[in-house]
This record gives C-alpha cells, sequence and structure tokens, in this order.
C-alpha cells in the first residue's frame, strides 16, 4: 500500500521510444503498470507503424499537454516512389502502381520545396479525424468515402537527407496537427509516379528529443536502479518559453484559492512560482497584462 502511495506522487514526464506495432495508448498503459500511476497520459499520437519520441505525463504533468500538444515536430521519414496506397502509409491497399520512378535529384528537391512554409493539407482518409461524428479511418474500412476539410500547417524545414531510387529519407520540421503520410502521398503527386510513406521517426516533439528517450525496457529497469527525479522532467519544462512570475506567501494563498494576482505587466500564458521556487501553476494574463487569471492551480507539496 505504501508503495501505491509513493507512486501516486509522482508527477513529470518521461519520454518513450515508442516502438513499431504498438499504439500511443498500449504504450500509457504499459507505463501505468511499470510506474503503478493512474494518471497518465500521452501528448501527440503516433500510428502504431511509427516509432520514437512519445512524451508521457505523469501526475500534474497530464494538466499540461494541452501546451505540448501545440508544440512543433521533427521527423525521419522514409518514402517509397512509384507505389501509391489509400491510407498513405504501408498499412494500406496499394491503389496505384508505376514502375518508372526517373525523376532526377533536382526534381525531388525543387518539389520538396515547395512544402516549406503555411499551406492547406488535406489529411488523410485513414486518420482519427471526425466527419459528421464518425472517425475518417472507420469510414475508410467501411469503404466509405468523405470530403475531407484541408487544414492549415506549417512546414518549417523540410530536406532530402538520402535518395536511393525508389526511396528518398527525409527530415522534417513542422508544426502540430501535420500529416507526414500526407506530405509522401502529395510529393508522389507532384512528382508524377506516386508515393506513401513507408517508415517514420519522430526525433522531437517540444523539447523532447529521440537522444534522451527509454524504451519501454530501459524505464522498467530505470525505475528500479535511480530516483524519480533522475530520469524524469518537471512538469513545468514544457512551459518554458512563457514568463515567470515569483510571487510571496499572501499572493501564493491567494493563488491557490484561485485568485487574480498582480504581476509584472506580460503577454499571453504566465507560470507562477512561489518564493521556495516550487511550481504553482500557470495562467493567463489579463487586465493589459498586470493581473493573472488561473487556470492549472497546483497545490505546493
Amino acid at each position: 500500500m505504501a508503495k501505491n502511495r509513493r507512486a501516486a506522487r509522482l508527477h513529470g514526464y518521461v519520454v518513450i521510444d515508442k516502438p513499431g506495432g504498438w499504439t500511443s495508448h498500449d504504450v500509457v498503459g504499459r507505463v501505468r503498470r511499470i510506474l503503478r500511476e493512474r494518471r497518465v497520459g500521452h501528448a501527440g499520437t503516433l500510428d502504431p507503424a511509427a516509432v520514437g519520441v512519445l512524451p508521457i505525463a505523469v501526475g500534474n504533468a497530464t494538466r499540461t499537454i494541452e501546451y505540448l500538444a501545440s508544440a512543433s515536430k521533427s521527423y525521419r521519414a522514409e518514402v517509397t516512389f512509384g507505389i501509391e496506397t489509400d491510407s498513405a502509409d504501408g498499412d494500406g491497399t496499394m491503389i496505384g502502381e508505376r514502375q518508372d520512378v526517373t525523376f532526377s535529384d533536382d526534381d525531388l528537391r525543387a518539389a520538396l520545396r515547395r512544402f516549406e512554409g503555411d499551406q492547406l493539407q488535406v489529411p488523410p482518409m485513414h486518420s482519427a479525424i471526425k466527419v459528421d461524428g464518425r472517425r475518417l479511418y472507420e469510414l475508410a474500412r467501411a469503404g466509405l468515402e468523405a470530403e475531407v476539410a484541408p487544414r492549415p500547417v506549417t512546414i518549417h524545414r523540410i530536406a532530402c537527407v538520402q535518395w536511393a531510387s525508389p526511396v528518398a529519407t527525409i527530415e522534417i520540421d513542422c508544426s502540430k496537427g501535420t500529416y507526414v503520410r500526407s506530405i509522401a502521398r502529395d510529393l508522389g503527386r507532384a512528382l508524377g509516379c506516386g508515393a506513401y510513406l513507408s517508415n517514420l521517426v519522430r526525433t522531437r516533439t517540444g523539447p523532447f528529443t529521440l537522444a534522451t528517450a527509454m524504451t519501454l525496457d530501459e524505464l522498467e529497469d530505470v525505475v528500479e536502479r535511480r530516483s524519480w527525479a533522475d530520469f524524469a522532467y518537471h512538469p513545468d519544462v514544457v512551459l518554458q518559453e512563457y514568463p515567470a512570475a515569483v510571487v510571496g506567501p499572501e499572493l501564493a494563498l491567494a493563488w491557490q484559492q484561485g485568485k487574480r494576482i498582480p504581476v509584472d505587466p506580460c503577454d499571453g500564458p504566465v507560470r507562477v512560482y512561489d518564493a521556495a521556487g516550487r511550481w504553482l501553476g500557470i495562467g493567463s494574463a489579463v487586465e493589459d497584462g498586470r493581473l493573472v487569471q488561473p487556470e492549472k492551480v497546483i497545490v505546493a507539496e
């Protein structure tokens, strides 16, 4: 019983290198069992076939997932040309094939440049987006078609790092909501031969990178040998881009009672800490930035 109580006090992020064939929900379930902690969630779903960075929030960190969900991401994608599938990846059914993949390196790089910057992207039919209350992948499995509205995304960087016909390895830095499968599909169409996403590794989500990610087996091992603070990230790690306010005891108490507190003028979300450096939560600047309205209040331990 004591062990369960200790686990319930775990707060922070662990970064998992998601294995292929696992859903993001599968990973959350395994982490729950390893940590013996029920308050566990993930930020940024990866398709089962994809691998790489999957941040897992534990305890109070689950209250900051929405801030991480809006963070940019990086990928290393393998795109195979000459074949198009209905899901835009290797799990789908082939709907087109061409043997003559004859474009040059210059053609490929010129096509990639068209994807840079702000654009409207049509998500793949095999995705979790809802249309008229049903997820697109449910409609696709039922053999039904639906009109999928394009969505705004931003590609900050896209570059080919290896090209050995018919496969290109492409690195991508992009905004939230970007479907790399759609990039592969649209790139194949731009080059006139079709393409699908044959492999995907997420190398970064917000501040978390593949270099610091652990496998599930590594997490299980490290939990037995080291303290939580040695390998977990503090819940506020995903909030570091926002200004911080440090308050004394009276304002800290007012904050934890849900009251607005005065701060130096600022914009946007504001992190709040007490004089001992304990994170008290995050709020929104109001009244011309002179007050902070509590949004997420964390009880200091």
